[in-house]
């Protein structure tokens, strides 16, 4: 099939197409790049990136909001991106997030597909950022973007969701000392996951005390208890995320988040165009001479 074609099919909301299209623009293949400049996008999907530490139950939360959005809106089709740890062996992903949304997998109106981080820090892979453009011109009203859970360096996801949904645990709130400086600062809405566990309540109120340090928005940040496996609290943190997404010109402007997407993929097409073997070669090279600078290197390599 063409390049034309896949895109005409892309466009007109065929699953297989998308499929095929995010295949060629996560490995590199002949045509990304075509596929890419011509796509037509709808800017108004709500992206919602879900993030947090690792165990907090974010697979089992955005599946139960998909169950929640489907049995509320009529003809809902939601996108799910699941980024996950890299094999060491394929290095590919190890779908560990798919397993857990396994009663969407048969809905034609669900589309799931987990991308390997392949050596990207941030929570994210480093082809996020296209292949979620690749959901907004295929007709989806809801698109999620789970990230790997590593902690506070996920604070990647800022230059990509419109809306950032932070999942905490009750176990997790003798860490936010901790965490504050990182992770805090970049969640729209705050999720108490497991909340029928002990500590619950504190953990809601040591949030609550550390947004009180952030700057004042026009939007207040909520924190929400929920229990994911039992939909509890689900109603409440679904309405949050379309309050915000209706809000969202209070808290990043589209022209802020375009600065941030196009300042990544910048950075990601500069490291493309590298010849890494030969800067590998030349950075031993270069270290072993007594004078080595390591940011004069790169001031040389790049110019």
């Amino acid at each position: 099939m063409s390049t034309t074609e896949l895109l005409k099919n892309l466009h007109d909301g065929d699953r297989r197409a998308l499929a095929r299209c995010i295949s060629i623009v996560e490995n590199d293949s002949n045509g990304a790049l075509e596929i890419l400049q011509e796509l037509q996008t709808n800017k108004n999907i709500p992206i919602i990136g879900i993030t947090g530490p690792p165990g907090a139950g974010k697979s089992t939360l955005v599946s139960a909001l998909i169950s929640y959005f489907m049995k509320t809106k009529t003809n809902c089709k939601v996108a799910v991106l699941a980024v996950d740890p890299t094999s060491p062996f394929t290095n590919g992903s190890l779908l560990g997030d798919r397993l857990r949304m396994t009663e969407h997998f048969n809905n034609p109106d669900v589309f799931i597909r987990s991308l390997a981080t392949r050596g990207a820090l941030g929570g994210l892979s480093a082809k996020t950022l296209e292949i979620t453009d690749l959901l907004l011109a295929a007709g989806f009203d809801f698109i999620f973007i789970e990230t790997v859970g590593v902690g506070q360096s996920e604070i990647e996801i800022v230059s990509l969701a419109e809306t950032t949904v932070v999942v905490f645990v009750p176990e997790s709130g003798d860490e936010i000392q901790t965490i504050k400086s990182g992770i805090m600062e970049v969640g729209d809405i705050f999720v108490v996951n497991k909340s029928d566990r002990e500590g619950a309540d504190r953990m809601v109120k040591n949030l609550k005390t550390t947004l009180h340090e952030r700057a004042a928005t026009g939007w207040e940040v909520p924190v929400v208890k929920t229990i994911a496996s039992t939909q509890s609290g689900i109603p409440e943190l679904a309405q949050f995320i379309q309050n915000h997404h209706a809000q969202s010109h209070f808290t990043r402007s589209s022209q802020e988040l375009l600065l941030n997407k196009a300042l990544r993929l910048a950075q990601n097409y500069a490291l493309r165009k590298t010849d890494l073997i030969k800067f590998k070669q030349e950075l031993e090279l270069s270290s072993g001479k007594p004078d080595f600078n390591l940011y004069r290197f790169l001031s040389n390599w790049f110019s």
